[in-house]
């Protein structure tokens, strides 16, 4: 069963681009405060952008076959020219989001199964709001399906909580991917300073190869813990 695990990164578009009746919805509750304390409250509202689908768009996708580590990261980038020598990653500049999606989505339908670390949660709606808002076809439709299955989606995130049975503090809450690699032994996407909230400045320098690079890092990380999930944890019910 062929099986595609990806990740993506979210920059978040500009406030100016929403008109006067969305900005006074997206700011509402800096509204409501002191005069004084508003300023810091947009500023922390405005860093939310990039977790939500209408206000941010995809700016890099990463995706590996998990048995034989080839893939491709598909990023934006205007004028981007690669002197690296081919490998079994392969990476894909785009001219804008709508031909990203379009390439995920082409790549996304020769698989069976996929793996994300938080997909449930994340990546999948946001890719599925994203194309529709975009009117880019869906080629697979069923990643938010029951969602005590793994197959066709397993999202780790669930599996090393177990479905959140422990809540927020109890034996089995819910860490971020960092952590988990670190506990496990396995080399943070994060040890090379960068993090996903550094993507929205990183694309507007110019750096679009190193948000690829550390997207595809994400990717890597996500396929060892889930090769780890299989040997020791999949079986426990």
């Amino acid at each position: 069963m062929a099986t595609l695990v990806f990740d993506l990164e979210t920059s978040r578009l500009p406030v100016e681009q929403f008109d006067e009746a969305q900005q006074e919805y997206l700011f509402r509750e800096a509204a409501k405060l002191p005069e004084e304390q508003r300023a810091a409250k947009r500023d922390e509202i405005t860093h939310l952008f990039t977790l939500w689908p209408f206000t941010a768009q995809v700016v890099c996708i990463a995706m590996l076959n998990a048995d034989t580590q080839r893939g491709q990261v598909l990023f934006q980038a205007e004028d981007y020219e690669d002197d690296a020598e081919a490998g079994p990653v392969e990476f894909v500049p785009c001219a804008d989001e709508h031909e990203l999606l379009t390439a995920f989505w082409d790549a996304a339908k020769h698989y069976q199964q996929v793996v994300t670390f938080n997909g449930r949660g994340f990546d999948v709606p946001f890719l599925y709001l994203r194309s529709a808002q975009l009117n880019v076809p869906i080629a697979r439709k069923d990643w938010l399906g029951y969602r005590y299955a793994t197959d066709p989606h397993c999202d780790l995130a669930e599996q090393f909580t177990f479905y959140g049975v422990s809540g927020r503090d109890g034996a089995a809450r819910k860490f971020n991917l960092d952590f988990y690699c670190k506990a496990f032994g396995i080399e943070s996407p994060k040890s090379h300073g960068v993090t996903g909230m550094d993507v929205t400045d990183m694309m507007e320098e110019g750096r679009h190869k190193e948000i690829a690079e550390y997207c595809l890092r994400d990717v890597r990380a996500t396929v060892l813990l889930h090769k780890i999930w299989k040997e020791r944890l999949a079986d426990i019910k």
